[in-house]
């Protein structure tokens, strides 16, 4: 039996609807009435290597080719699943075959058109590892094939049930773009052509991007504010990722709004009567320290435990975010479904704690500088991080944490690397933490990162377990009340094995103009500008 999700309504929820349009009315009519044209330029303050959303996981790309890729479902501020290019679809019980029915007036911006053989032309190319498409292959699953009845009709089944498909399917990562362009194009690295409201004219790496307004756009996701093109004519993102400069480009004009607003400035800014911050608080894994448990000191659980029993976020990031962000008490932060907090109470700052255990575990010894070893090895460990996908304020996190787990006895150095560097040290095990977060709602995204399938090179098991493969593959077809049961297993078990430690619940933090009307948000927290408008 099979649930159909379409735009039928009940008698009751109609009603509801002329209630809330009349109020809607009622204060639309104070408020300003959306002005077409403009450019609003946007300072963002990390970079991105890759601009195809198919092949890579980070957030700038998502930030950006949101605005030129569509998804086959929309999630609304309140997680409601939409229709986008779907205009409707049905879910067995199981959750082993989804059937998606499609628009018939869609096309891309290279005027060829969106059907069901370019949506299984995109599916199939994020599953094919010559793609490398790690975080879109698993945001996808477990597929065993991708079938089309007709043209605008697209069936995929699943070899075990997959509950997370949707929620997946609406994120840019997975969002539609021109086979024609893609089958003639040998590096997509710098370029994507979609169907969505706006064109990407230009990407330059260190640079920022170009997108210009698409005139002829007239399908926008059920749960925008209006349809036809959007009312922005272009937008302009700058990679300025000095935050005194950034700043500086917003209080001066330059530009209309930044994103990562320096912690230090940020109650400077609020006062400001032509300036807003905006706000949206991560869901998905937060930022933590990965443990790698494959190597050197940390395959000692003792040793992984004293170290985080060593470190003292809630401090560590008071100093470096000035109060404008909270620490974190777990892996997942509290906006994701299934987050436990119960978890919290399992660890903690600790020095008495990770003294003993570290003298239990034959590391005993300490130098002059107080770092401890054990048969004459230093307690070392390198982290590395690429320092143009973190924040300013994340650097001075990292010299705090460092300056911490000295206290305790290790030899903590930071070892900040190009993106390039960063990649091939993951690949060839050369590492034995590195930190990073991810924005989504939906607790799977804890199989991205603890699944050995996905081990550097293939993925982002940073802490390359594989101990959890069994639970979080239940987990994805279960049942409500048995996903949410293995999920918290999970999260006390990342915690009590001391895989991660977590640092701080990431946020995302717009500086905008007051002029900026109509940002909507992204369930993974990043600002949408198809109702954006420019204001006098």
């Amino acid at each position: 039996m099979k649930t159909a999700v379409t735009g039928h309504f009940a008698l009751k929820q109609i009603v509801a609807g002329i209630v809330l349009a009349t109020q809607a009315f009622a204060v639309s009519a104070a408020e300003p009435k959306p002005v077409s044209g403009g450019t609003l330029n946007v300072a963002l303050g990390s970079d991105t290597p890759i601009i195809d959303p198919s092949i890579t996981g980070y957030s700038v790309t998502a930030l950006v080719t949101r605005n030129v890729v569509d998804s086959l479902v929309g999630q609304a501020e309140d997680n409601r699943f939409t229709p986008w290019l779907a205009e409707k679809w049905q879910i067995n019980d199981d959750h082993t075959e989804y059937t998606f029915h499609l628009r018939r007036d869609v096309t891309f911006s290279d005027k060829t058109r969106l059907d069901a053989a370019a949506v299984k032309y995109n599916l199939e190319r994020i599953l094919d590892p010559k793609t490398t498409s790690s975080y879109g292959k698993s945001l996808l699953g477990p597929i065993s094939e991708i079938v089309t009845p007709d043209d605008f009709t697209v069936v995929i089944r699943y070899k075990t049930p997959f509950a997370s498909l949707l929620q997946g399917l609406s994120l840019p990562y997975l969002g539609i773009q021109s086979p024609t362009y893609l089958q003639n194009t040998a590096n997509t690295s710098n370029t994507v052509v979609g169907s969505g409201p706006f064109i990407l004219k230009s990407f330059v790496k260190g640079s920022g991007s170009q997108l210009t307004r698409r005139a002829d756009y007239n399908w926008g996701p059920g749960y925008a504010q209006h349809q036809g093109p959007a009312y922005l004519e272009a937008i302009n993102f700058k990679y300025l990722p000095e935050s005194s400069v950034r700043l500086g480009a917003l209080t001066s004009g330059q530009v209309q709004a930044i994103d990562a607003v320096p912690p230090a400035s940020a109650r400077s800014l609020k006062s400001n009567a032509q300036l807003q911050i905006l706000t949206k608080e991560n869901p998905g894994v937060n930022r933590v320290l990965y443990l790698n448990t494959s190597k050197g000191p940390f395959q000692d659980l003792a040793v992984r435990q004293a170290f985080q029993a060593a470190l003292d976020p809630a401090s560590a990031v008071k100093v470096a975010f000035f109060g404008t962000l909270k620490a974190a008490d777990n892996v997942l932060g509290p906006q994701t479904l299934y987050y436990d907090p119960s978890v919290a109470a399992r660890w903690g700052f600790d020095a008495a704690k990770a003294a003993r255990l570290l003298d239990e575990a034959g590391w005993k010894t300490k130098n002059a500088a107080g770092i401890r070893s054990k048969d004459g090895q230093p307690l070392t460990v390198h982290f590395v991080y690429d320092p143009k996908s973190a924040e300013s304020a994340d650097i001075t996190l990292f010299q705090a944490l460092q300056f911490q787990a000295k206290k305790a006895g290790f030899d903590l150095q930071l070892d900040p690397v190009d993106a390039g560097v960063f990649s091939a040290r993951g690949a060839s095990n050369d590492y034995d933490i590195q930190s990073n977060f991810y924005v989504r709602a939906e607790p799977d995204i804890l199989r991205t990162v603890f699944h050995s399938g996905y081990i550097p090179p293939k993925g982002a098991n940073y802490s390359r377990v594989n101990t959890l493969d069994d639970q979080l593959t239940r987990a994805i077809g279960a049942a409500d009340g048995e996903r949410k049961q293995l999920y918290g297993q999970i999260q006390q078990r990342i915690i009590d094995q001391a895989y991660v430690v977590p640092v701080y619940v990431p946020a995302y933090q717009f500086g905008v103009s007051k002029k900026v009307h109509g940002v909507g948000w992204s369930t993974n927290a990043k600002p949408t500008f198809y109702d954006a408008w420019i204001g006098k």
